[in-house]
């Protein structure tokens, strides 16, 4: 775990084990406790590859296809046990599919694992590709800062739970010049009362809210001032120097792709040149980038 001190610009290198010894007393961790759904398809011809996006209810669902020529609206294909057809092409290339039944994934469902692994998922990224405390099934994407946790370690953490569902758009680059133009995904998310209550007596104590992951930092990022209420909806927020955040003291991430939307959440949280530059200082350490990879503690 490499340690970021943004006041100084100070680093340390440290292991995730001592993560204890960063909080102070009245600190709380907020997680996000989604959990991956196996969403990958394939027909059964092993020629057509969907990913499930977003459930609309039992038997519709948006998603991205591929290839998209053979995907055309009306088209029908079996796939997961039942067939699925194709009633609308959406503006950004993903597909509204109609499933004849509800599509059973845990029989047929491939972890959507990210594309550079360049390998197919296998029943081992069933579990390694989950946090420890994950509940609410939803996403299509892990909040992978959440990796690092066993049970052991986060039961001896002040500790609370957001949900947000993460979508395949965690992925895509930024690929405008002007970052207002860039279309940022809509992620569902829900903001529970215990956790609510949690996060306003921390402030009150004086402690800091310590997101874990950009998926926590979202979520926090996108409520209206004033103390938290209990809440559910959806979020398009792009945070992006220059931001200023407001409920997010510090942050636990892994270290992203280039030109993605994460590595601009942490730009913004922490300063371009300083990220640009702690970035430099773990390739020399030889940090571990991406999903299964190591972390950094921003404080």
């Amino acid at each position: 775990m490499l340690v970021l001190h943004r006041q100084s610009g100070h680093i340390e290198h440290r292991q995730f084990a001592d993560l204890a010894g960063f909080l102070k007393p009245a600190d709380l961790l907020v997680l996000n406790d989604s959990k991956v759904i196996p969403a990958r398809l394939r027909d059964t011809t092993g020629k057509i590859e969907v990913l499930l996006l977003e459930k609309h209810d039992d038997r519709h669902w948006t998603a991205m296809v591929r290839p998209g020529k053979k995907m055309r609206e009306g088209t029908t294909i079996d796939i997961a046990g039942t067939t699925a057809t194709v009633r609308e092409i959406l503006d950004d290339g993903t597909r509204l599919l109609q499933f004849a039944l509800p599509p059973d994934l845990n029989r047929h469902g491939e972890m959507p694992i990210p594309p550079y692994f360049n390998r197919p998922s296998d029943e081992g990224d069933r579990e390694r590709y989950q946090t420890v405390y994950a509940r609410d099934p939803g996403s299509v994407a892990a909040p992978t800062a959440g990796l690092h946790f066993t049970k052991e370690i986060l039961e001896g953490l002040p500790h609370a739970f957001v949900t947000l569902h993460v979508g395949a758009g965690t992925f895509q680059p930024v690929k405008s010049d002007d970052l207002t133009e860039h279309r940022m995904h809509t992620e569902h998310y829900n903001l529970g009362s215990d956790t609510t209550r949690r996060i306003n007596r921390c402030k009150e104590s004086g402690g800091r809210i310590i997101a874990v992951g950009t998926t926590s930092a979202r979520v926090l990022e996108s409520q209206p001032p004033g103390p938290l209420t209990e809440s559910a909806g959806s979020t398009r927020i792009f945070i992006h120097p220059p931001y200023e955040f407001q409920r997010t003291d510090a942050l636990l991430t892994n270290f992203h792709l280039p030109g993605s939307t994460l590595l601009m959440l942490i730009s913004a949280f922490a300063g371009r040149e300083l990220i640009l530059e702690t970035y430099a200082e773990a390739i020399r350490h030889k940090y571990r980038f991406f999903s299964y990879g190591d972390c950094m503690l921003i404080v």
